[in-house]
């Protein structure tokens, strides 16, 4: 088995102690996210009751994991994962990125970073040969992402890649991102703004030597065997050329992007991708990837996606090409999330119209369509001046405002959705947002596959047994969202981009065979496609009881008050909402396939088992992993 190193790092005492991550906890989790969250119930716990931890105090672990096959030559190994008790949602946080870091740190000698205290002026973490040094952040402090990136490879010269938080995050925004290159976020939950309360500016990784794999000609031929595989691909193929864009003239023509906070379901075509080809210079690609699904914009930066385009342009009313993508590179130069961005100015603007809130608070008109409006918020946000200082706080903004607004409010769990897609016509989709372990977020278990006319036998392979077709119907919906969680946990485990996984646009990508090959060639650990579905399971076991700890349950698996009482209003989707009752039959039949008691409750067995393999950190080696 290939070895994984986890540092603990105090940054108010200064220290720091590395050792090697318990091996039982590497088996149980793999890596990433699911490492992620067992380090962050043990440290949150640890903290006293996580309730009362303060997500921008010092006693809020701060958690980078790269994934098991991350920095391998194993397709589109990119990914690590960023944890913390959430500053917006105030449950558990984390969020996913791709680009060029996670593979610097992992080659820097180091898997794990779990990040304590807080430091005492503006720092940032050195990694390099295995060792870390606590440094001064200097001149980048006060800088955008793309500035502080610039003067951080300076500074420590070629091959750096830093992972950063901007303005936003340095005024503990609580949608601030964590940002690396142009535009790879680590977007969901305010992981920028726990950095920023930890006075940490940023972390830099210089890669050293190529990473050790158990067997590496089999991995080799891994790569070889899946890339041709995966470019056989028509979705790979397509996202190759236009990107997530392509997303949106599909779902705008059905009538399903949320336009001007959900009130409409459709918008203009100046956002299909035709429209935003005419700024793109570019496609660009992250650490080991074959799908090359980015832009490099006309306009300075990278982008937009389809989220973006959706909830910085047609939730905002806001139509113009140009303008949509210099916003999209507006909040990535500030490290502000774009969905909460997009979603909670989309949410100020609906209180506006409805005179809910007026120009003593926001300082002036806030318009639909109004872009120097938008542009203006975004900056006033990142620098929390004047109504910007609301807004900030995203969701927890409601105290400022009436009791009502609420009732406008597309949030679950206190995080803004992510996806730009009005979920009330599909119902696997609403029930995924609902359920979701970090909030309104389709990354999590979005059931892409709902939407494919695929032929009954197809789907009954793929989730086990027989299932209804109809995307718009209650049945059987507590079993793909099941199954589409479990995979793409072990997805974020092993740091493989959603795009190339089973089941996430297309029943043709890489599944649990795949990873089981990758895993057993670069890692040295064997597992079954069964064993490998247990780990995801497992994962959302654990995230199920760290937002129990939070004191969550089943009340809180819930959706926005729009998509149960105002039906869609036009297109093809007229007249859709999400029935109260229906909901509920498919939150129990969610739970049943999770294995979970009607109220949402991890079974105690399989609690106690996870608290035993959590447990490892404080037994063995695992003590010289504690500060």
């Amino acid at each position: 088995m290939v070895r994984a190193r986890t540092a603990v790092i105090n940054l108010t005492s200064g220290e720091i102690n590395i050792g090697e991550t318990p091996p039982p906890l590497v088996r149980a989790y793999l890596g990433g996210r699911g490492l992620n969250m067992a380090y962050l119930r043990h440290y949150l716990r640890r903290a006293g009751d996580p309730r009362q931890v303060d997500a921008l105090g010092p006693d809020n672990p701060l958690i980078f994991g790269v994934g098991l096959l991350t920095g391998t030559i194993a397709p589109n190994a990119a990914r690590f994962n960023v944890s913390a008790k959430s500053p917006e949602s105030g449950i558990l946080g984390d969020a996913n990125c791709g680009g060029f870091f996670a593979a610097a740190m992992r080659k820097a000698g180091f898997e794990r970073l779990v990040i304590l205290g807080k430091a005492e002026r503006p720092s940032t973490l050195a990694l390099e040969d295995g060792r870390i040094s606590i440094q001064d952040a200097g001149e980048a402090w006060g800088k955008n992402c793309i500035e502080s990136q610039a003067i951080l490879k300076e500074r420590h010269g070629r091959g750096t890649v830093s992972a950063v938080i901007g303005p936003s995050g340095e005024n503990q925004v609580r949608m601030a991102a964590i940002m690396t290159g142009k535009k790879n976020a680590a977007g969901r939950g305010g992981m920028g703004a726990v950095m920023g309360s930890k006075n940490l500016k940023a972390i830099v990784a210089r890669g050293g030597k190529a990473l050790a794999v158990a067997e590496k000609q089999t991995l080799r031929e891994l790569r070889i065997e899946q890339q041709k595989y995966l470019k056989s691909s028509k979705v790979v193929q397509v996202l190759g050329r236009v990107g997530t864009p392509l997303l949106y003239e599909v779902s705008n023509r059905m009538g399903a992007i949320r336009t001007r906070n959900s009130q409409d379901n459709h918008f203009e075509d100046t956002l299909n991708a035709e429209e935003i080809e005419k700024y793109v210079d570019k496609m660009l690609a992250c650490t080991s990837c074959i799908v090359h699904c980015r832009h490099r914009n006309t306009l300075g930066g990278e982008g937009p996606e389809y989220s973006t385009i959706g909830l910085l342009g047609a939730n905002l009313g806001i139509a113009p090409t140009d303008q949509v993508i210099t916003l999209n590179n507006l909040v990535n130069d500030l490290g502000l999330d774009a969905s909460s961005t997009g979603t909670i100015i989309g949410w100020a603007m609906e209180l506006y119209q409805r005179g809910l809130i007026g120009d003593e608070m926001t300082d002036g008109p806030l318009q639909w369509g109004d872009y120097e409006r938008v542009h203006d918020l975004i900056e006033e946000i990142a620098h929390r001046r004047g109504f910007g200082d609301v807004l900030a706080e995203s969701t927890q903004a409601i105290r400022y405002f009436p009791e009502e607004a609420i009732d406008y409010l597309i949030a679950v769990k206190g995080l803004p959705q992510s996806d730009p897609h009005d979920v009330r016509y599909l119902k696997g989709f609403a029930l995924g947002i609902a359920v979701a372990s970090r909030g309104a977020d389709h990354l999590r278990n979005r059931p892409t596959l709902e939407v494919f006319k695929l032929p009954d036998e197809v789907r009954a392979q793929i989730y086990g047994r027989a299932n209804d077709p109809d995307p718009t119907g209650y049945k059987d919906k507590g079993l793909i969202v099941a199954w589409s969680e479990d995979i793409y946990a072990v997805t974020d485990s092993v740091g493989v981009c959603k795009f190339v996984t089973h089941g996430f646009n297309s029943p043709h990508l890489l599944g649990y065979d795949h990873f089981c090959d990758l895993i057993a060639a670069a890692a040295g650990l064997e597992y079954t496609p069964e064993t490998l579905r247990d780990v995801g399971r497992r994962v959302l076991d654990t995230e199920r009881l760290i937002n129990a700890d939070f004191g969550l349950g089943r009340a809180d698996d819930t959706l926005p008050k729009r998509y149960f009482d105002d039906p869609m209003p036009d297109r093809k989707t007229k007249g859709h909402h999400v029935d109260r009752e229906k909901f509920q039959q498919m939150l129990y039949d969610y739970y049943a396939e999770r294995g979970w008691d009607g109220d949402g409750r991890v079974p105690p067995d399989r609690q106690s088992k996870i608290e035993r393999l959590i447990e490892s950190l404080d037994r063995d080696n695992a003590s010289d992993l504690l500060p």
